[in-house]
């Protein structure tokens, strides 16, 4: 085994014990590659982009169940690969989508996690230098940094306005995060 391959483990352990700086490295490591088999198979961005937020999504969800005898880039297109063919049947099947029930008091139990170094970088920044650089931002991406920072919404109040999963809002504001701290340091 290499050390990469070592890292990898290691990064995947502290991910299992609930490390949100492991979530993220896995989050860099692995998006351009789920990113772009979605672009091959949709070629649509906006599909591509939301199936890959619902996938590290699902799998930071379901990080328990994964088997480090198999390849983590492997288990994470598999379940890409599955949530991509679930878009297609719902289309097909023009099924509206219904929220789930039961899971409301799940949703509002949730516990955000504290700041982070890229939210110490974000609250640091010239407002209105941060506005602009937002703005560069895609359109859904500059509206969870809207309702997270500038509403001071929690994850659960956001995923109620935008009537989608916590993981999904988690997911979406890292990647969003990531974005404009890329942006901002760029400058």
């Amino acid at each position: 085994m290499n050390t990469s391959e070592t890292h990898l483990k290691d990064i995947i352990t502290r991910a299992k014990e609930g490390s949100q700086i492991a979530f993220s490295q896995l989050l860099d490591r692995f998006w351009g590659d789920v990113y772009g088999f979605q672009l091959s198979r949709t070629k649509n961005e906006n599909d591509a982009e939301d199936i890959t937020i619902q996938t590290f999504a699902k799998a930071f969800d379901k990080i328990d169940t994964y088997d480090p005898t198999y390849n983590f880039g492997t288990w994470l297109l598999t379940i890409s690969k599955n949530l991509h063919v679930d878009l297609i049947r719902k289309r097909r099947k023009n099924v509206l989508d219904e929220s789930e029930t039961g899971k409301a008091d799940e949703v509002n139990k949730v516990l955000d996690d504290s700041p982070t170094g890229e939210d110490a970088l974000i609250t640091e920044q010239n407002l209105a230098s941060l506005l602009s650089d937002i703005k560069k931002l895609k359109p859904h991406y500059q509206k969870v940094i809207n309702l997270r920072f500038f509403n001071e919404m929690s994850y659960a109040e956001i995923a109620n306005v935008l009537n989608e999963p916590v993981n999904n809002v988690k997911v979406k504001l890292l990647r969003a995060k990531k974005l404009l701290a890329g942006i901002i340091n760029n400058k």
